[in-house]
């Protein structure tokens, strides 16, 4: 197994180091051959290792493969923790990015870029799979960070785009500012606990817990909610929380193929999948656990909404992507960590079939992104068009799709939950139903319907993509429709991930619906009943009002309501703050250091003051060497004059 695992790991590694180093020596064709085999490999060996660990009596592998590093009484390892999460992760990754390297065959075809594209996305999933399959926190922040790194190169990808530059260098800073209490997270855990191994520290879990750090005489905070609370601040930033969000919408930049890799299940799910994995920490603190599941809450509703006033059909889908990490993050922090985990999976096959689908939208209207210039667009790609009515109807959650199944379970999860805040959030998350339906109708009906609004030259042109796009779009269509109702017993209710994951005894919201629940079927009949279903139906009416019956209804509207349209638009004004206040105010404050500290105090008067002095002196004390005898004999004259004086004086 050892050697499997190896070939998981260091394949999509092999493949982008030969293409990126030796790229200039041979062709396209190689170079993609190269990528999407290596990736294809690691998806049927992830898939063995998953199937070992459900069916073939494989049990939790933990080894080291060695030691690279010694600090004191420390020991840095690298080494492999597999069991079913982390499985179950290794074939979602290697999924969709399969997927995506074949679709980036015809999306990329004319990029001049093209197999240094292969190379970054084949690194990227070395990256994320170097996250998730290890055992400890250290060889966790490495794959964290090399994450964080290939994916400012993916964002910045057009080199002379000056925007791509810009959302890159965004999405590495504010990634910074979550890592940098990820990274106090992890030396918080190695001073508690005395390790980095992931089980020594699990087993330590409920004294770390009883231990405290006191941050005022009369205030102490207990070590797993510090911990708890310090490693969410990087999931914040790498699953896009509130309010660390503020890259994502950016990172659209990049072209499709990485919107679709990085937004649908490997970068953006990193924090969901951390703190599933930290869950025997996280169970330990009620105040910790409260915090992600407001905060995810929030997200679910609140930043879903600004989806519903963008035009660009990217950003539409990647404020969905926001929405969708928000109930994944509420899940947990109610208890419902299986729960978030299903919701990620459901979640890698729609959201990357929605990316793909509008790629292929993107490609026939020749790289346009505004959905104001689309319009009936069904005519003409029907393949297009079915896969992503499949993706559509997944993320909002209607009954018998796949992202029914685990979104539903959530908020039913979130209703029964103890953690303090539930009931907000549950609002929050059935409320984030109606707003979901509303921005996906809308870019559906904006997209596909109504009357073409492109150029006549442009429409004469529109046609299906070809098979390199549209056979990834079957491909993750299936799992879009079939995968929820298939999965929904044994990750939700029953026992799939064994012990990896903790919940303290009655702490597991899942729990309490294990009872009723009596098989997918019933689960799917009961969907017609609840106030998500109702929610949904409101949302297609209204739509369907908005932008087919009356499609001057949405100017009236925003003209009336103006206030909350300007709020939505500029994305609650987080930007605003971000860099227009807080990055503005750093820099002012950088120019003020520069010039009166760095350039005034230190430069003028420390170092180029001290020059000057000594310049100054050299030519008032040059003027005494006049090279005349009597002038040196006075001098001596006077000097001895003086101390003879001194001496008497004494």
């Amino acid at each position: 197994m050892e050697a499997i695992l190896l070939v998981i790991l260091l394949g999509p590694l092999a493949a982008s180091a030969v293409i990126l180093l030796g790229g200039e020596y041979f062709g396209r064709r190689v170079a993609h051959t190269l990528a999407i085999s290596a990736v294809f490999i690691s998806f049927v060996l992830s898939l063995y290792v998953l199937y070992q660990g459900i069916w073939g009596g494989m049990g939790r592998i933990e080894q080291t493969l060695y030691v690279w590093g010694f600090g004191g009484p420390y020991q840095f390892t690298l080494g492999f923790l597999i069991d079913r999460l982390s499985a179950l992760m290794m074939a979602i990754v290697t999924f969709v990015s399969f997927a995506v390297h074949v679709y980036t065959i015809g999306y990329m075809a004319d990029d001049s870029g093209y197999k240094r594209f292969f190379g970054y996305i084949a690194l990227f999933t070395f990256s994320m799979l170097l996250l998730v399959m290890a055992d400890n926190f250290l060889q966790l922040f490495i794959g964290w960070e090399l994450v964080g790194l290939v994916s400012y190169l993916l964002i910045g990808f057009y080199l002379k785009k000056e925007s791509a530059i810009f959302a890159g260098l965004k999405a590495f800073i504010v990634n910074r500012v979550g890592d940098f209490g990820f990274f106090i997270g992890i030396a918080t855990v190695l001073y508690f606990a005395g390790s980095l191994n992931y089980e020594t520290v699990f087993s330590q879990a409920g004294l770390i817990a009883g231990k405290h750090i006191w941050i005022t005489s009369h205030l102490a905070v207990s070590g797993a909610t510090l911990i708890g609370i310090l490693l969410f601040v990087g999931a914040m930033g790498k699953s896009a929380q509130i309010p660390l969000h503020i890259w994502l919408p950016d990172s659209m930049e990049g072209p499709t193929p990485i919107s679709a890799l990085i937004h649908a299940a490997t970068m953006v799910t990193a924090g969901v999948y951390m703190v599933a994995r930290m869950s025997p920490i996280y169970s330990h603190s009620l105040l910790a656990m409260t915090l992600v599941m407001v905060v995810g809450a929030s997200g679910a509703f609140f930043l879903g909404l600004v989806g519903i006033v963008q035009t660009d059909i990217k950003r539409v889908i990647a404020y969905s992507t926001i929405s969708q990490l928000g109930y994944m993050t509420a899940a947990l922090g109610a208890g419902a960590y299986a729960g978030g985990i299903f919701h990620l999976m459901t979640h890698a096959s729609f959201k990357a079939l929605l990316f793909l689908g509008a790629g292929s939208v993107i490609i026939a209207l020749h790289h346009e992104q505004d959905m104001r210039k689309m319009g009936g667009l069904w005519k003409r790609m029907p393949i297009t068009y079915i896969t992503f009515w499949a993706g559509s109807l997944a993320l909002i959650g209607f009954p018998g799709f796949a992202g029914y199944f685990s979104k539903d379970a959530i908020i039913d999860a979130i209703a029964h939950s103890v953690t303090p805040g539930a009931g907000y959030a549950y609002w929050m998350v059935l409320l984030g139903v109606l707003v979901t339906t509303l921005y996906t109708f809308r870019m559906i009906f904006l997209t596909f319907h109504g009357k073409p609004r492109m150029d006549a030259h442009t429409w004469e042109h529109v046609k299906e993509s070809p098979w390199v796009v549209t056979f990834p779009l079957i491909l993750l269509a299936i799992p879009s429709v079939f995968l929820g109702g298939i999965a929904l017993g044994p990750l939700d209710y029953g026992n799939f991930f064994g012990t990896s994951i903790v919940n303290r005894i009655g702490d597991n919201p899942l729990s309490l619906g294990a009872a009723d629940f009596h098989g997918a079927w019933q689960f799917f009949l009961q969907g017609f009943t609840t106030p998500a279903f109702y929610l949904i139906l409101t949302g297609i009416a209204i739509t369907w009002v908005c932008y087919i019956w009356k499609p001057g209804l949405p100017a009236a509207l925003r003209r009336r309501f103006w206030p909350i349209a300007v709020v939505l638009e500029r994305k609650f004004f987080f930007d605003e703050i971000f860099i227009g206040g807080i990055a503005r105010s750093g820099r002012e404050l950088g120019t003020f250091l520069w010039r009166f500290i760095d350039a005034g105090i230190i430069d003028g008067l420390v170092v180029n003051g001290t020059a000057r002095l000594v310049g100054a002196s050299s030519r008032v004390i040059r003027r005494l060497q006049t090279g005349y005898l009597y002038h040196y004999a006075f001098v001596m004259v006077v000097g001895l004059a003086v101390m003879v004086g001194w001496l008497i004086w004494r």
